[in-house]
């Protein structure tokens, strides 16, 4: 009997210990399933910590090379002269600069300062020199590529004339390989080859990491714009920054992406024509049905679902908000409701002088818009897309130091405002907040396709501080240390040698 009762006692105990480790298990699993950024929890969400950076977890931007990098060819070693042509906005045309120098480093070739189509776009004539600082571009990569401002002039038949490139049109995404081949042949044959154009013209995806890292450097340390540019920037950002805290948002609600986008049943019947005129000049035929654009998130978000989301994180109507876009397509009507729950809008035109406005105008408006979203607390993109300018943005800001980036998930949110068009908008602020709950803001988190490089370099251009594994141990944390150290190894070991001759 005293056996029974003892061994019911100690099945007792354990039944309990096991409930507590079970308890404890499940508390700690739910825990660390709500924490987003460490402090960001469901029952606790902080807008205050927004307005911070995102938690690190001891990661750092780096883009040294982790292994030995030769440098770049002399003139008598160069395989020929490398043009390109790099078409679209702003950011399609950053892209198209790095994977231009990647592109020279992969065929050994001279690259031929890179030609910005402005023109076509943006109606005016600045081009690579009126927009970036060419002596900083050319400075910084000079243990990559070599560049040379034009092609060179030649002798044939005792006549002087400049050498002519061979054109090219490269296919869409194309591999290392097919520079390694088809491209470095014609190279070869001719001395110098243009390739136009030059937009999505190399794979996102490439195996070799020092590739990938060397994109890094292009964007995010070759890549500087003209000192009035960085200085009309930072003249917005002091005067944004004097009250506190601003928000940055690009709202793509414009012509060009409604139209391509086919989300077109919230317009008028003029404006929708006008719309589907758009479409059918620049755009390939293809039926879109609103409501099916709607539900798979391909909608670009209106401003008032902009401010529907930003309120239901708790954003209150004292924030300051900087507005990155095109002319808005739609007029006032649309503007109204967002301005009505945050009358803090601005843009640059807003913010600056008129003296300032002189200095935005075309390709400079863009670079400007850039960098002030760049330099923004929290930026909140509307619409992402290959090489588009929030993507590219996304990417930036993560190298810049994990800054807080909201990226409203279309897909998810669909459900809910399509609800508030039919009249149904009950609870509608907790969904939202739900939804927007799962967002990383701008963490370091590992790519995982369809995310593209450009959005996001981790791993190829982060290290951890305090690694467990090597492959992920911090260099030496300036660039140019890294490669100038190996740059001159490499000249000592080439005295050595000729010494030995």
């Amino acid at each position: 009997m005293r056996r029974s009762l003892r061994s019911a006692k100690l099945l007792c105990r354990l039944w309990v210990a096991i409930a507590a480790l079970l308890t404890g298990t499940i508390w700690l699993w739910s825990s660390s399933s709500l924490v987003l950024l460490g402090t960001y929890r469901v029952q606790d969400f902080s807008v205050n910590e927004l307005w911070r950076t995102a938690d690190s977890n001891g990661w750092r931007a780096s883009s040294a090379p982790r292994t030995y990098w030769p440098p770049p060819p002399t003139e008598s070693e160069s395989n020929g002269y490398l043009r390109v042509r790099c078409n679209g906005g702003l950011t399609q045309q950053r892209t198209a600069i790095c994977n231009a120098v990647v592109v020279a480093r992969i065929m050994n070739a001279t690259l031929v300062l890179p030609e910005l189509d402005t023109n076509s776009f943006w109606h005016d004539e600045s081009g690579f020199v009126g927009t970036y600082d060419v002596p900083h571009f050319i400075k910084t990569l000079k243990y990559d590529v070599r560049i040379v401002m034009s092609l060179p002039k030649i002798t044939a038949q005792g006549k002087t004339k400049k050498l002519k490139a061979y054109k090219i049109e490269p296919p869409r995404d194309a591999p290392v390989t097919w520079y390694k081949t088809t491209a470095l042949e014609k190279i070869r044959n001719y001395g110098a080859i243009y390739l136009t154009p030059f937009a999505h013209r190399l794979a996102e995806e490439i195996d070799d990491p020092e590739l990938q890292r060397l994109r890094c450097r292009v964007n995010y340390h070759a890549l500087q714009f003209k000192p009035n540019i960085r200085k009309t920037s930072s003249d917005i950002v002091n005067n944004l920054r004097s009250e506190g805290h601003f928000m940055s948002i690009h709202l793509r609600f414009e012509l060009d992406m409604l139209a391509y986008a086919g989300c077109i049943d919230i317009f008028t019947p003029e404006e929708q024509e006008i719309l589907l005129k758009y479409r059918k000049e620049h755009f390939a035929e293809k039926k879109l049905v609103y409501r099916e654009r709607r539900i798979i998130g391909k909608c670009p978000l209106t401003p008032e679902e902009v401010g529907l989301i930003i309120r239901a994180m708790g954003f209150d109507n004292t924030t300051r908000i900087y507005l990155a876009s095109g002319k808005l397509f739609g007029g006032e009507r649309f503007m109204k409701p967002f301005k009505a729950m945050f009358p803090r809008l601005e843009n640059h035109s807003m913010v600056g002088s008129g003296k300032l406005e002189e200095n935005i105008q075309g390709l400079a408006g863009s670079a400007v818009d850039y960098m002030v979203c760049l330099l923004s607390d929290i930026f909140i993109p509307t619409y992402d897309g290959p090489s588009n300018f929030a993507n590219n943005l996304m990417g930036h800001r993560l190298y810049h130091g994990f800054r807080t980036t909201i990226t409203p998930n279309r897909k998810a949110l669909a459900p809910i405002f399509m609800d508030m068009e039919e009249g149904h908008a009950s609870g509608y602020e907790e969904r939202i907040r739900q939804v927007m709950l799962s967002t990383r803001f701008g963490a370091p988190h590992r790519r995982i396709h369809p995310e593209s490089f450009y959005t996001n370099s981790w791993p190829e251009c982060f290290c951890q501080m305090k690694a467990r594994n090597q492959a992920d141990q911090c260099p030496l944390n300036n660039v140019n240390d890294v490669l100038e150290s190996q740059f001159h190894s490499t000249g000592e070991a080439s005295v050595a040698v000729s010494a030995k001759r």
